[in-house]
């Protein structure tokens, strides 16, 4: 009997918890030619999600509960879900149910059919007009200047076959951008498709700061994409040769006395445009050497402050005897 692991972030996701569980419980009552292994990821909540999770955990022993030390992102959250998966398949949900879970059941279908990589892409999504436009410019930049496989409105939502699970929790890096990783190793993918609904009101709102959204935009290019640097290069160029061409302008009219210099407006002018060009340039440049440094510091992703064991955790090849489960 295979395992199929279902790995969740959990942030301030205290009120959609239990209701999740039960979907994933109905799921597996669906597809009892499995075993199923819950891992819930608590990234630094500060509600109760953690003590929802614990009497949640009393009354199904399939949970696994890990709880990181601080908030550390979505992404280093996720990867701390698959490091610590025993399944045969791995899948990765929100806690917030914009996702449904009822989607598992096609793509563990597709799974078993023999694509090693499921992802669940967004159709259309029921979410503010500025959010959809914003998440849509992303994935459009994404897809033309990093990932071109990267579904038109992009995905969190997938399942990947062990040997891309064990791929991936061998890349060592600081800052992951865990969908271009799916993409970047390179397995074919199939594609299902859904509607992502609107996060409904009695869960709780949405902690995706604008800031996490600006740092999650500059990890995903910087990650995948030399886009920006040859931009910031292509720039600097242009205004090369138009400064260039402009000092010869002034030299010849200086030269020739064609016009009376006074020139402060224009001076203030070309140097306001030129420090503004620099300083983007050097703004984009310090993306890239910032997360250079970070991955000579070698400081883990995540730190793991306390987990519960899984039912698999011990000895994976022994448990999976226990379970019946083949390799």
């Amino acid at each position: 009997m295979s395992i199929i692991t279902i790995v969740v972030p959990v942030y301030h996701n205290a009120a959609s918890l239990p209701d999740l569980l039960a979907r994933l419980q109905a799921l597996s009552d669906r597809n009892s030619q499995y075993s199923f292994e819950y891992i819930f990821v608590n990234d630094g909540s500060k509600d109760n999600s953690f003590e929802v999770l614990t009497l949640l955990r009393v009354a199904e022993p399939r949970m696994q509960i890990i709880s990181l030390s601080r908030n550390f992102g979505s992404n280093p959250a996720l990867m701390a879900g698959l490091s610590e998966a025993h399944g045969d398949a791995v899948a990765a949900i929100s806690a917030d149910l914009q996702d449904p879970p009822e989607m598992l059941d096609e793509m563990i279908r597709a799974w078993s059919e023999g694509h090693k990589v499921v992802l669940a892409a967004r159709r259309e999504r029921d979410d503010p007009g500025v959010e959809t436009w914003l998440a849509d410019t992303f994935y459009r930049l994404f897809r033309r200047f990093a990932i071109k496989t990267m579904p038109n409105r992009g995905f969190d939502f997938f399942l990947i076959d062990r040997q891309v699970c064990q791929v991936i929790n061998s890349i060592p890096e600081q800052n992951p951008y865990l969908m271009g990783l799916i993409l970047w190793v390179g397995f074919d993918a199939h594609t299902v498709y859904y509607d992502r609904q609107r996060r409904e009101a009695r869960y709780g709102r949405s902690m995706w700061t604008l800031g996490k959204k600006l740092k999650y935009f500059a990890d995903a290019f910087v990650a995948f994409s030399y886009a920006p640097v040859r931009f910031a290069s292509l720039l600097g160029f242009l205004v090369s040769v138009i400064g260039l061409f402009y000092a010869g302008i002034v030299l010849l009219l200086r030269l020739f006395g064609g016009v009376e210099l006074e020139g402060w407006t224009s001076l203030m002018i070309v140097l306001l445009f030129v420090s503004g060009t620099q300083m983007l340039m050097l703004g984009i440049l310090g993306e890239y050497i910032w997360r250079s440094l970070d991955e000579t510091r070698k400081r883990p992703p995540f730190i793991v402050e306390t987990k519960t064991d899984s039912m698999y955790s011990d000895n994976a090849s022994e448990a999976k005897e226990m379970a019946g489960v083949r390799d």
